[in-house]
């Protein structure tokens, strides 16, 4: 197994131990410590691509694992961030909570987009990742750090907002450029 595997299988075993202190409002600082892994997690995305680009190491399993490690890590946060999660002092620890509407959106996106590489796989064909929906990831990443730092400024809260929308806006164009790109998929 080559290093950008080796990094894509990490950011899977960090999606549990991310949710864990994420949903456990009793551990002191949970959201900074999250959000540490959250980013070491995000990073691996990053590196795990460079890694495998300049090496020539791109293998059907990273086409694979990659784009469904990243549905994980964002739509496990995306799901924990919707619901209002009471700490020990009986408050949210979120000043901004993604509507359960635009995470519905989202996992639906990814669900989706996982079933038409299923199809396909069947066809024998192995559907990487384009641009767009890169950039969408990315973007989603960027979105829940925003959330995660929860910083209680105006500034700081629109922006949060506007990068919710942003992402929102992202999922729906990389799928429909996704399906568009690939459609002779859905004609056999």
């Amino acid at each position: 197994m080559n290093l950008a595997n080796k990094l894509t299988i990490i950011r899977v075993i960090l999606i549990p131990i991310f949710v864990a202190i994420l949903l456990i409002p009793t551990i002191p600082y949970h959201n900074y410590i999250a959000l540490g892994i959250f980013i070491i997690a995000s990073l691996t995305d990053f590196f795990d691509g460079q890694i495998a680009r300049r090496r020539n190491l791109v293998t059907n399993f990273g086409k694979f694992a990659d784009p469904l490690a990243d549905k994980l890590l964002v739509c496990s946060a995306m799901i924990c961030m919707c619901t209002p999660l009471v700490g020990a002092d009986g408050k949210t620890p979120f000043n901004v909570l993604i509507p359960a509407w635009v995470v519905i959106i989202i996992v639906a996106r990814e669900i989706f987009i996982s079933g038409f590489r299923i199809i396909a796989a069947e066809q024998g064909l192995v559907l990487a990742a384009g641009w767009s929906g890169k950039f969408k990831t990315a973007f989603s990443m960027f979105m829940i750090i925003f959330v995660l730092l929860d910083i209680n400024h105006p500034v700081f809260i629109y922006i949060t907002w506007a990068l919710i929308w942003i992402s929102l806006a992202l999922t729906v164009i990389s799928m429909i450029e996704y399906v568009a790109k690939n459609k002779e998929v859905l004609k056999q």
